[in-house]
């Protein structure tokens, strides 16, 4: 038993009462009246574990949890970590309601009414796998190969471990993947041409910052743990400017709030690299020293760019352009936190590539405290032993192909003869519909709900009705679970083994399996061995994968010397004292001055930008034009992430309902009052919801953040399609998705 901290422990405890319980969603019973004598706590009763959220989120958080007879009775941050620093978000205090749910999925089911006919039944795990199994022999019977077996599989429940679903592919031969990301692509690209690589500073040492520019990133919601050093640096007397289309929690909290156009961000980035210009503010060192490409941008901008041009296009007066770029150049050191939401448009990559440009101009590149921030891989230097399987010999597939590329570029994919085939992400059912030679059969779906985020959703359904076999590895009920043949229970964090890392801070953490899993739920890695099992029962060599794992021996397979000594530990088991850091040389990225690009130099103009398609010089480009009166902005909300979370009974307390968010004066026009029932739709859909009425957003504008209510028809992907944007498909394989490139109307029912 591992020793226990009391008063960490019992802060913990009142954290998760007071986020959980205040708002009735805890039973009254566990709530101690405000005159009663609370009895004294126990350290003894309790085990510890070391966990690590897996959300796909900023913060990563390392957890501590608490453990009573078997049962996880409580979560804390861990206070060993500087970053989480003992706290954790409103979700992640609802991870015990998300364990013991009722609505987990508790075994294997097959819908015999068809999809969508809610007629589930039970299957043993062995019952499952047969036909799951059957199925896939068929398919290489018939084809010649698995191309007609497809993947989507995302980040829904992060870990190194859970690249084993990859890996689990792999073993059964070349396959097809769905590959790319929704999330940040078109930024990583743009990063990539600018500087060889997407690489940020340690969001820590924004504390050293003298001014912040928060550019379409709401961390207040979606990166709360970031918050703290805002906060700090703005102490110390640093000026914080948040520039969003949407008034924000986090631009509530900044002295300077800029209401920028959707998708004028570029127009505005360049603007303020024309005043530097002009002002003779241009960090000549680093131009001349460290970059390549300069003059030719500043010529450009010289012959295209007016500061009253870009206050134009972005309806950010002029007078306040420069008064901030004069600002920002003074305060050295100066950063930017560049948001995901913002690269999320068909000029996406551009507009990142001209915020870099400014942000180098002032010489705030590789300087702590400084950078152009968007996100980093340098912790992920794992194995991947789980996900680097081989195919069964004589396995056939795309012929003379080097492989997909997945997000993070760690598959190789494939031999110099063979590989497997791949797919765009952001169009999943454009692709479904389109695939040949073979055409896709079957499809698996892990850690993903392509109903509550993939585009399109009639598209969507017409794609699902070709497929022959939907198997979805899930938790709960979803909408993607619906339209499946055959269900598997997968684990939380909690009942396995894992390693985490984060693509914004440098904290390592170790996710040990703290209870037994729930019901016959399994891991990623067990589901692939019980597959395992059972195909080569029926033809033996079909699949390489193992046919028994033990999760932890695998999750310490992915260790290396190169990750022991990068957080300077000695052993995986450190971790189990607390998560490690990172022995950063420094807290700035590039702090060096040498850059990955084909030059090593900063490249204002990149040739490899030109040879791809695109400017070579980051030039302004136009966003899509509206099809409809209103563009449509659909970004996280507070109390879930994508699908998840607003779905628990515990949650609904604080968010109970969705709501489109609409001006006043919109709404007047309209004939909207507050929380009128209304239909928004576009060309491809339709969503009905309650209206608010707010000035926080654009006249132009309507806000829905996209969540999934359980017991309600919401969905903001709807009415959303798959434009894509302008980049990503160099370092993920399949270029962005224009999500905030969306139109469409309103009106009362």
């Amino acid at each position: 038993m591992k020793r226990f901290d009391h008063d960490s422990g019992r802060r913990g405890f009142l954290k998760g009462l007071l986020s959980l319980g205040a708002a009735g969603a805890l039973p009254g019973s566990l709530l101690v009246p405000a005159k009663s004598q609370a009895a004294p706590f126990d350290a003894s009763a309790y085990q510890v574990f070391r966990n690590a959220c897996p959300r796909n989120c900023y913060d990563t958080c390392s957890i501590k949890s608490y453990v009573k007879d078997g049962v996880l009775q409580f979560v804390e941050g861990a206070p060993e970590s500087t970053y989480t620093k003992g706290s954790l978000c409103v979700k992640g205090y609802a991870y015990p309601r998300r364990i013991y749910s009722p609505d987990r999925i508790k075994y294997p089911m097959i819908q015999e009414g068809g999809r969508g006919s809610g007629k589930w039944r039970r299957l043993s795990w062995d019952e499952a796998m047969d036909i799951i199994a059957d199925k896939i022999l068929d398919i290489k019977k018939r084809d010649g190969s698995l191309l007609g077996l497809g993947l989507t599989k995302y980040s829904g429940q992060f870990g190194i471990v859970n690249y084993g679903v990859e890996g689990m592919m792999s073993s059964l031969g070349y396959t097809t993947r769905f590959v790319g990301t929704p999330c940040w692509p078109a930024g990583i690209d743009a990063q990539n041409y600018d500087l060889g690589d997407m690489w940020c500073n340690d969001p820590e040492d924004m504390v050293k910052s003298k001014y912040i520019i928060v550019w379409g990133a709401n961390p207040a919601w979606c990166s709360m743990h970031s918050m703290k050093y805002l906060y700090e640096a703005k102490r110390r007397g640093a000026k914080v400017l948040v520039i969003d289309p949407i008034f924000t929690q986090t631009a509530a909290k900044a002295d300077v709030f800029w209401q920028v156009r959707t998708g004028a961000d570029g127009a505005l980035a360049l603007g303020m690299a024309r005043h530097l210009l002009d002002m003779g503010l241009v960090d000549k060192d680093f131009v001349e020293n460290h970059a390549v490409g300069f003059e030719e941008f500043a010529d450009y901008l010289r012959k295209n760019v007016t500061v009253e041009w870009a206050s134009e296009v972005s309806g950010i007066p002029a007078s306040e352009i420069r008064e901030v770029t004069e600002e920002f150049a003074a305060a050295k050191p100066a950063t930017v936190w560049i948001g995901y939401g913002m690269q999320r448009h068909t000029n996406g990559g551009a507009m990142v590539r001209s915020i870099d440009a400014f942000v180098a101009m002032s010489g705030n590149i590789g300087v702590e405290g400084g950078g152009a921030r968007y996100g980093h891989l340098a912790t992920w230097g794992f194995n991947y032993h789980a996900m680097v399987q081989k195919q069964p010999e004589g396995s056939v597939g795309f012929a003379g192909a080097s492989g997909p590329k997945g997000e993070f570029d760690f598959a190789g994919g494939g031999s110099a003869k063979y590989s497997d085939r791949a797919v765009n992400i952001n169009k999943t059912a454009q692709e479904i519909l389109d695939a040949r030679d073979p055409e896709l059969k079957m499809l698996w779906i892990s850690c993903k709900n392509p109903f509550a985020q993939d585009f399109d959703r009639n598209k969507l359904e017409r794609a699902f009705k070709k497929l022959e076999m939907v198997v979805s590895v899930e938790q709960f009920f979803t909408e993607t679970v619906k339209h499946s043949d055959i269900v598997l229970p997968a684990t939380t964090l909690f009942e396995e083994w894992n390693v985490n890392v984060s693509y914004w801070h440098y904290w390592l953490s170790l996710n040990e399996q703290a209870i037994k899993p729930m019901h016959e739920a399994k891991s990623n890695i067990e589901i692939a061995a019980a597959l395992s099992r059972a195909m080569n029962r029926k033809e033996p060599g079909s699949c390489t994968f193992a046919q028994e794992v033990d999760g932890k021996e695998w999750m310490v397979k992915e260790f290396n010397k190169g990750i022991y000594g990068l957080f300077g530990i000695e052993s995986w088991e450190d971790l189990r004292n607390g998560p490690a850091k990172a022995k950063l040389a420094s807290s700035a990225s590039w702090n060096e001055k040498k850059f990955r690009t084909p030059s090593g130099k900063y490249e204002f103009k990149s040739d490899l930008c030109a040879k791809n398609g695109f400017k070579a010089l980051p030039e302004y480009v136009e966003v899509r034009k509206a099809t409809a009166p209103f563009r449509l902005l659909t970004p996280h909300v507070q109390y879930a992430l994508h699908s998840q979370f607003v779905n628990l009974d515990w949650m609904e307390a604080f968010y109970p309902e969705p709501y489109v968010f609409i001006h006043p004066d919109a709404a007047k026009a309209k004939g909207i009052g507050e929380l009128d029932m209304v239909r928004v739709f576009s060309s491809i859909g339709e969503v009905k919801v309650r209206a608010k009425l707010t000035k926080n957003v654009q006249k132009d504008c309507l806000v829905m953040y996209e969540a999934w209510f359980r017991k309600l028809d919401f969905n903001v992907q709807n009415v959303v399609d798959d434009c894509a944007a302008d980049m990503g498909a160099m370092k993920t394989g399949a270029p962005g998705v224009a999500i905030h490139d969306q139109f469409v109307d309103i009106e009362r029912i």
